[in-house]
């Protein structure tokens, strides 16, 4: 028997009300606690990055995973060793930054859980208008630490200590850089005025992202190859590699309406950033 259209509205409300039932009742116990959101932030984060500490071991004794990694001098993939020295400093930061500072936001905020789920449109409308915006205004952040000195030192050059990233590493920044980009997420689901449900799937996502986008791997299965307007992995390993394109996190518009896109192919500095190089000039540093 087919299905009208309004059954399977109705099918798809059903599936997101029961999803937002079991998302409330998590939320609620997570607002009594002032650390649980950084805990569960910081647990996503490992658990989205553990498939490709998994692809890492195998790319020692199969082809082809070897052949999924971004081939333009990403060398051999990450050690045991590195990913448990990355794990050791990203969990410090975590405890020194990221706690205390959702504590004191937890604090200064009261969560409303409504009832009703948001309809399947406005879920999908919130999470798109969230990455948008997070997007246009990390390009804007990123942008300006590159090009000013003291910010560059200060806050992202420990970033830059990855010259070919892997997925843990997403979070390896200093413990200002994680504050920023946290307050630019909080700030992004605050203006768009998001309903929970959304504001959860909008972090999740962003997390996946950001973790597929310093993987190293160019995934047939990639989210960026279904969708050409996100640059993905190969996107951002060319922004590792050269410093000085490629600033937006996860769309491309921004970079090719600034000048700053640089195709994945090309790994070359430009004419200017070589001048800055010789004259010890310029803002980018290694």
């Amino acid at each position: 028997m087919n299905v009208t259209s309004p059954e399977r509205g109705d099918a798809h409300a059903l599936v997101l009300q029961g999803a937002w039932g079991y998302v409330r009742a998590a939320q609620e116990v997570i607002a009594l606690s002032p650390y649980l959101p950084a805990i569960s932030a910081f647990l996503t984060h490992v658990l989205l990055s553990a498939p490709f500490l998994a692809l890492d071991a195998l790319g020692s004794v199969c082809e082809p995973v070897r052949s999924w990694r971004i081939a333009a001098g990403s060398g051999p993939p990450p050690s045991l060793r590195r990913w448990l020295e990355c794990f050791r400093r990203v969990l410090f930061k975590y405890a020194n930054t990221i706690f205390p500072a959702t504590a004191l936001f937890q604090s200064l905020q009261s969560p409303e859980f409504p009832e009703l789920a948001p309809s399947c449109w406005q879920l999908f409308a919130e999470v798109s208008a969230c990455f948008l915006l997070f997007d246009a205004l990390f390009f804007v952040w990123h942008y300006t630490m590159h090009r000013v000195p003291c910010l560059y030192r200060s806050i992202h050059q420990m970033h830059h200590q990855h010259h070919v990233p892997f997925a843990l590493a997403a979070q390896d920044a200093s413990p200002a850089e994680l504050l920023s980009l946290l307050l630019l997420a909080l700030s992004s689901t605050r203006v768009v005025g998001c309903h929970p449900l959304s504001e959860v799937v909008f972090h999740l996502t962003n997390s996946w992202l950001a973790v597929e986008d310093h993987c190293g791997y160019n995934l047939p299965w990639a989210l960026h190859r279904l969708l050409p307007v996100l640059g993905g992995a190969p996107h951002h390993q060319a922004h590792h590699r050269t410093q000085n394109s490629n600033y937006a996190p996860y769309f491309t518009h921004w970079d090719r309406l600034f000048g700053t896109y640089q195709a994945t192919g090309r790994v070359s500095r430009s004419p200017s950033t070589r001048k800055q190089r010789i004259f010890g000039e310029g803002s980018r540093h290694s």
